[in-house]
């Protein structure tokens, strides 16, 4: 399965099941967070209105909205994101990155976080952030590294990869963006044991066939997290 085809994405985020199952995890994790390296990027813009696209359940919308005291609309493809995000008290509405429903620099910041490997045309997403934001704006955009978590991935023989990842993204934000600043986010991320694993390679989207894969082991299995935030400028 490929992350940026849209059927795969539509049926992936009709319900919040699995995205809450590879959430779960993080429970297990040590290390900075990037979801903080993400919210203290924002905060740092002092913005008066923020678009967060691809909401997912909206936590990180209600954190700036609550924690900030600004403005902010989120914005998903997903109707039953847009449905959990609204329950928390933010305005969340319908939306597809590739043709944002806003005027031209109606934000002063937007966050697409963990949301721009999945858009099928990569450039037309991000001319579209850029259109939305205004000239002194500031686009703050979270993803994962190929190599994040490799420990797991390769006892099922399997190779992430991303059309907007860490080792591509920077590339591809300067084709729309004058300033790129990159922020490497390194953590581990411990199975306590092999069913745990299991559970969470079956809750993934490209590699879910592979979870009866994984060899059995004992004890825990410790994998590498690398995330990567860019923080951009027009």
């Amino acid at each position: 399965m490929r992350l940026d085809d849209p059927e795969v994405v539509r049926t992936e985020y009709a319900d919040e099941t699995r995205l809450a199952l590879r959430s779960a995890v993080l429970g297990f994790s040590t290390g900075p967070d990037a979801r903080q390296v993400v919210f203290e990027a924002v905060a740092e813009a002092t913005p008066r209105c923020v678009l967060d696209v691809g909401c997912g359940q909206g936590e990180l919308a209600e954190r700036i909205r609550a924690e900030l005291g600004v403005e902010v609309t989120a914005v998903d493809l997903s109707p039953r994101m847009v449905e959990l995000t609204r329950a928390r008290g933010v305005e969340a509405l319908v939306g597809d990155i590739h043709d944002l429903p806003f005027h031209d620099g109606s934000f002063d910041c937007v966050v697409a976080g963990w949301v721009l490997y999945h858009a099928s045309g990569l450039d037309q997403a991000m001319r579209e952030l850029r259109r939305v934001l205004g000239p002194e704006g500031r686009l703050v955009a979270a993803t994962n590294s190929e190599r994040s978590l490799s420990e797991l991935w390769s006892l099922v023989g399997f190779s992430p990869g991303y059309t907007f990842g860490g080792e591509n993204g920077e590339e591809s934000l300067l084709r729309h963006f004058t300033v790129v600043e990159r922020h490497d986010v390194y953590g581990m991320l411990t199975f306590p044991d092999r069913e745990a694993a299991r559970r969470y390679v079956a809750a993934s989207i490209a590699a879910r066939d592979r979870a009866d894969d994984l060899p059995f082991f004992e004890g825990p299995l410790h994998a590498s997290r690398h995330a990567v935030v860019f923080v951009c400028e027009p």
